[in-house]
C-alpha cells in the first residue's frame, strides 16, 4: 500500500512510483506514436482524407468511461471488502487473546505454571494462524515466519495442508477441548471463544471468496479490446479537426482510459504485493506484537515501517 502526504498536490501530480504510469506508459506511447505518425501522413504528405468526424468516438467514449468507472468500483469494492476483513482479524484476534488470557484459569495453584504456558502457546499459535493466512491469500511458502509461533512437531506435522490457517484454527479448537476437559475453562465461556474461531474462519472464507472469484474473464478481455481499439483508432476521427495536435490529444485521452483499465486490474486482488495492494505483512505484524505484549513479552519485533513510500 502507497503511503503518502495527500496535501502535497505537487508530489502527487509528478508522482511515479505506486500510480499506473509504469503499467501503462507503453501503450501511452505506442497510441502517441499512431496519433504522430497519422499526424505526419495528413499534414506533410496529404495521405489520409477520411469524412470520418469525431462524433462516433464520442459517442464511444462516454459509454466506455460509465463501463470503466462500474468495472473500477467493482474493484474497489473488493478492495474495501479485504480492508474490512482484515480490520475484523485484527478485533477478533485481540478479542480471542484478551479471553483466553482472562477465561482460562488454573483451578489449583499446582497448575498456574501449566496454565500460563497454555496460554501463551495458544496466543502464539494465533498468530501462526493470522501469518499462515497471509501466506495462504499470497501464495507464499515462508515456515521461518511460524518457526517461533508453532511448536517445531507441530509444524511438521502441518507441512503437507493444503490449507494451512484452517489447520492451525482445528488445532486451536483442539486446544479449546483440552482445556475445558481439564477443568481449565468454565462450560459457559467455552461457547465465547468457539465464536471467536468461527469469526477466524468466516473472515478466512470470505477472504478466499475474494481471491478465487475475479471479475468475469469476459467482461475484462472486453475492457480491454475496447480501450485499445479506441486509442489507437482515435487519430482517424479527430485529426480533421485538431490538426497538428492530434499526438498531443491522443497522448491524454489515452492516458485517461488506459490508467482507468490499469487501476482496475492493480486493484481487483487486493491481497497481492502490487505497490497498491493491502499491507497484509504490516498488519500481521501490528497483531503479533498486540498480542505479544498481552502476553507481557519484552524481546517483541518492530512494526513495519513504509520503504520507499510502500507498506507490504
Amino acid at each position: 500500500m502507497v503511503v503518502f502526504d495527500r496535501r502535497d498536490w505537487l508530489r502527487l501530480v509528478f508522482a511515479v512510483r505506486g500510480s499506473a504510469m509504469r503499467a501503462i506508459g507503453l501503450r501511452v506511447l505506442l497510441a502517441s506514436g499512431i496519433a504522430a505518425f497519422v499526424t505526419a501522413g495528413h499534414l506533410a504528405w496529404d495521405l489520409l482524407h477520411t469524412n470520418l468526424t469525431p462524433l462516433p468516438f464520442t459517442l464511444v467514449g462516454l459509454a466506455l468511461s460509465i463501463f470503466l468507472g462500474f468495472r473500477n468500483n467493482t474493484a474497489y469494492d473488493r478492495f474495501w471488502e479485504g480492508r474490512k476483513l482484515w480490520g475484523r482479524l485484527v478485533n477478533v484476534s485481540r478479542s480471542m487473546a484478551v479471553r483466553h488470557l482472562t477465561l482460562v484459569r488454573a483451578p489449583t495453584p499446582a497448575e498456574a505454571e501449566e496454565v500460563a504456558a497454555w496460554q501463551r502457546r495458544q496466543v502464539h499459535r494465533q498468530i501462526a494462524y493470522v501469518y499462515a493466512l497471509k501466506q495462504h491469500l499470497r501464495g507464499e511458502v515462508a515456515p521461518q515466519e511460524l518457526a517461533g509461533l508453532l511448536p517445531a512437531a507441530e509444524l511438521d506435522a502441518q507441512h503437507h495442508e493444503l490449507n494451512l490457517p484452517y489447520a492451525i484454527a482445528h488445532d486451536l479448537a483442539r486446544e479449546l477441548a483440552e482445556a475445558q476437559r481439564r477443568g481449565w475453562l468454565e462450560p459457559v465461556h467455552l461457547p465465547l471463544l468457539d465464536a471467536d474461531i468461527a469469526s477466524l474462519l468466516d473472515i478466512q472464507g470470505g477472504c478466499e471468496r475474494i481471491r478465487a472469484t475475479p471479475i468475469p474473464f469476459a467482461f475484462t478481455v472486453l475492457m480491454h479490446r475496447i480501450v485499445a481499439i479506441y486509442c489507437l483508432s482515435l487519430p482517424f476521427g479527430i485529426i480533421g479537426q485538431v490538426g497538428a495536435y492530434t499526438p498531443v490529444v491522443v497522448g491524454l485521452i489515452s492516458y485517461a482510459f488506459f490508467g482507468l483499465d490499469a487501476v482496475g486490474d492493480e486493484i481487483e486482488d487486493p491481497f497481492g504485493i502490487d505497490s497498491n495492494d493491502l499491507p497484509l505483512a504490516t498488519l500481521s505484524r501490528l497483531i503479533e506484537v498486540n498480542l505479544r505484549q498481552r502476553l507481557g513479552e519484552q524481546d517483541l519485533p518492530p512494526l513495519l515501517q513504509p520503504v520507499r513510500g510502500i507498506l507490504r
